[in-house]
């Protein structure tokens, strides 16, 4: 049965001093950011009939996995799913916007709605995250900015290299109506994530920039790639060095790893990334190992494994943020903020994080 479609009210802004208390935070004690929110909403088995709810019956596409329409047909699904990793431990709640953007948004012929998606995610997270927020563990919303299904520096034809299905200024405006509606609804951080091709990238941090110039407001950055296979690059064919090195300029308060690796996989690249960004946080959120259709989340770690995985990269002095990815859920985050919780976070060196700069100057 479907539960009526509500409307999420509006919520005060945060001032970004909030997001400062951040990295004191972080140079205390390793940040823990939630599990998967695809692999949660699946366990829901929910229907055609609720993702369309009453506004969307008569929409003439399937609306079935496009989980970013839920904060408007389903928020109770989503407002549930976060309060579950809250209550796991996580400091840091990724609103459910990683398909959020405009451009994503076309497959369904729901470009329109986007907007609305973003700043209602924003909204349920930041609700969610103020009811368990207490003064000596406060709760931040991390605003997820995904890489979009087009990519700006990799053609679709493999007979045409120089073929593109979208171009740069597309890609900035995207992000910026994306990231603009996520910091209406109430967003702290933004965090641009699974990242496999560096321009998309550069384009929302472009539109990030772009965007704090007009507020005047500026919020921190986590930016997170994806090494897709052993070769140790993501997708557009840079290493880990080469990625940072190419995002620098961005300042984020940190730079991290997430999806297609298991933790296992992930350690040599994290172990790169920890050295070479040495004035900047590291955050990583490996999926729960490999894909398995025979496991009730699709894959095949138990919390016990995943965590015990990511408690040595906090062991080996690698982590600020850690957290998980496809695969994952409130247990598994649950098992990391315990196994992680005995160890110090990784120290900085060569100066301060962009981030501080900023808030500085």
């Amino acid at each position: 049965m479907n539960s009526p479609a509500t409307t999420v009210p509006p919520v005060e802004r945060r001032p970004y001093t909030r997001a400062a208390q951040l990295p004191d935070i972080m140079r205390e004690r390793i940040v823990i950011l939630d599990g998967a929110m695809g692999t949660m909403i699946q366990l829901y088995k929910l229907t055609e009939a609720d993702y369309r709810g009453t506004r969307f019956a008569a929409h003439h596409k399937d609306l079935k996995g496009n989980n970013e329409l839920l904060q408007i047909t389903r928020p109770d699904v989503i407002s549930e799913i976060h309060e579950n990793y809250l209550k796991a431990g996580a400091d840091l709640i990724e609103t459910n916007t990683f398909g959020a953007t405009t451009v994503a948004q076309e497959d369904y012929d729901l470009a329109e709605v986007a907007y609305e998606m973003n700043v209602a995610a924003a909204r349920l997270a930041r609700l969610a995250c103020d009811k368990y927020s207490t003064p000596d563990k406060p709760r931040f919303v991390a605003a997820a900015i995904g890489p979009t299904p087009r990519t700006a520096s990799i053609s679709p034809d493999v007979n045409d290299p120089g073929a593109r299905n979208i171009d740069f200024e597309s890609l900035r405006r995207a992000y910026y109506d994306q990231a603009k509606a996520l910091m209406e609804g109430g967003a702290d951080l933004f965090l641009v994530e699974t990242i496999f091709d560096t321009l998309n990238a550069k384009a929302a941090i472009f539109a990030l920039d772009e965007l704090f110039e007009d507020t005047g407001e500026r919020l921190p950055i986590i930016i997170s790639g994806t090494v897709t296979d052993a070769s140790g690059r993501i997708l557009s064919g840079q290493t880990v060095s080469a990625f940072w090195y190419s995002v620098r300029h961005a300042h984020p308060l940190a730079i991290g790893l997430n999806c297609a690796l298991g933790a296992s996989l992930m350690r040599p690249y994290i172990e790169e990334l920890s050295k070479v960004a040495g004035d900047t946080f590291i955050s990583c959120y490996p999926n729960a190992g490999l894909p398995n259709p025979m496991s009730d989340t699709g894959f095949d770690e138990t919390p016990e494994i995943t965590g015990g995985l990511v408690e040595e990269f906090a062991k080996a002095g690698f982590l600020n943020i850690a957290g998980g990815c496809c695969g994952t859920t409130p247990d598994h985050i649950a098992a990391i903020a315990k196994r992680v919780s005995g160890y110090k976070p990784r120290c900085l060196h060569g100066g301060t994080t962009g981030f501080l700069s900023g808030l500085a100057a």
